[in-house]
């Protein structure tokens, strides 16, 4: 049973924590680096940095499977667009129609707070993400490199689906 839970708690924010750190270190490092990863970490998935998000209307839910955290994403609006900022699931539990549940509730979610889009970032050599986000309908929109500091950039593609 997967169900998405609204991240508020502290005890909520830590469990997505601790979840980022094993997905991103298992994910990410291949593709950015050890170092890079443990500043993104800090930079956007503490505690702290997630709690200031919240305050800047962003939104984190828990995934869910059978009460037992499997994954998280998180999105605001901007305007007409709902921004997904993120969306991960354990390594293990990928390829199991998690992803495919967790973009049926985020597109539900956009349509009732009237945004006619979805849009995100993914990094240019995440190809499997790239793949799993063409199969739920986003299109590559361009290049987007943003500065976040430390001498790191994010080396991403534009993607958008129109609700």
């Amino acid at each position: 049973m997967i169900n998405f839970k609204a991240a508020t708690s502290a005890q909520e924010l830590l469990q997505i924590e601790e979840m980022a750190k094993v997905i991103w270190h298992e994910h990410y490092t291949p593709i950015i680096g050890t170092e890079q990863v443990v500043y993104m970490l800090d930079k956007f998935q503490s505690i702290a940095s997630m709690s200031e998000q919240i305050k800047n209307g962003y939104q984190y839910f828990l995934i869910n499977q059978s009460k037992i955290p499997v994954g998280y994403f998180s999105f605001t609006k901007r305007g007409e667009e709902l921004f997904l900022s993120k969306v991960y699931i354990l390594k293990e539990l990928r390829g199991h129609g998690i992803g495919k549940r967790a973009f049926e509730f985020i597109e539900t979610k956009a349509r009732e707070i009237h945004c006619n889009k979805i849009s995100l970032t993914v990094n240019r050599n995440n190809f499997n993400a790239i793949k799993a986000y063409e199969r739920a309908g986003f299109q590559n929109t361009g290049e987007l490199i943003q500065d976040i500091g430390h001498g790191y950039v994010m080396d991403d593609y534009s993607m958008e689906k129109i609700l």
